[in-house]
């Protein structure tokens, strides 16, 4: 991995960790960050991570624009020595896979999609080489996803699946973005899966839709009234496939103020991960008392 500094203009540094995505550069990145805030340096106004990038903020009126790079650099060394382990959370968040509300959205937008004569999962099924959709919709919900960025559209967060390369599911976006897509819609582009936080456009492929809100800006939810976003970067996440009938019990349990999603503390550690991935992943699952 060699990392990118450029300018943009006289108030941005931007720093691209890597080209693609892996959880390498997302450590890297984490660490980098975490070690800008931690150094409190004059001038800086805003730490904006990303997936395998980030970005800084400052005013030139305090710090000289090569000044804020060279300070980057120097923290860069110390980030490569962090330790690749993290205290976080694994979170079970129930999916209503082939729902009705997101199939009437994709059927509404098919000449916008490579195959305008199927759906999103019958498409992101013969791709990926499944030869049904249940086979596909297993392979998303068996193992965890690590939540590597939140944001584009407030307390979105983009999860990347913890197995290996080889088996991560490919999907690209719409031909042309959609003009509509269900709030708390889960969706998936490139290797990238995600829950759309609100209603609105978008390009990614439609799975399915969970009960679960994760944006409250209002901090009605009884789970968001500490913060108004859910996610934060570190999460894990263990999708949990759900029929009608549970989803129509969850909803109502939000309405009323008494859900609250299954939560485990954990730890992950990426050199333990990179070397046993299937007992990693087996361990997070049972902190949930999840298969």
């Amino acid at each position: 991995m060699k990392t990118r500094y450029s300018f943009g203009g006289d108030e941005h540094i931007f720093v691209e960790v890597d080209e693609e995505m892996s959880l390498d550069a997302f450590f890297k990145s984490l660490s980098m960050t975490n070690a800008v805030r931690d150094s409190n340096i004059e001038g800086v106004t805003e730490i904006c991570p990303a997936n395998a990038s980030f970005q800084i903020k400052f005013d030139p009126d305090q710090i000289h624009p090569n000044d804020m790079l060279a300070e980057l650099k120097k923290l860069e060394s110390t980030a490569e020595a962090a330790e690749k382990r993290m205290t976080t959370r694994i979170i079970e968040v129930p999916v209503y896979y082939n729902d009705p509300w997101t199939h009437e959205t994709l059927m509404r937008f098919r000449e916008r999609h490579q195959d305008p004569d199927g759906t999103d999962l019958e498409y992101a099924a013969r791709i990926n080489g499944f030869d049904t959709v249940d086979q596909f919709i297993e392979a998303h919900h068996a193992n965890p996803w690590f939540v590597s960025m939140v944001g584009f559209v407030s307390g979105l967060p983009f999860l990347y699946q913890l197995v290996e390369r080889e088996r991560q599911l490919q999907v690209p976006k719409y031909l042309r973005p959609r003009t509509d897509t269900p709030k708390l819609t889960v969706g998936y582009g490139g290797c990238f899966s995600c829950i759309y936080s609100v209603r609105g456009a978008g390009g990614y492929q439609m799975f399915g839709i969970t009960p679960m809100p994760i944006f409250d800006p209002e901090q009605k939810t009884s789970y968001l009234k500490d913060f108004m976003v859910f996610f934060k970067p570190g999460d894990i996440v263990k999708w949990n496939p759900i029929d009608r009938t549970e989803y129509d019990r969850i909803l109502k349990e939000v309405e009323a103020g008494t859900y609250e999603p299954k939560i485990a503390e954990v730890e992950f550690d990426l050199d333990a991960f990179n070397k046993d991935i299937e007992g990693t992943n087996a361990k997070l699952k049972e902190a949930l008392n999840v298969g």
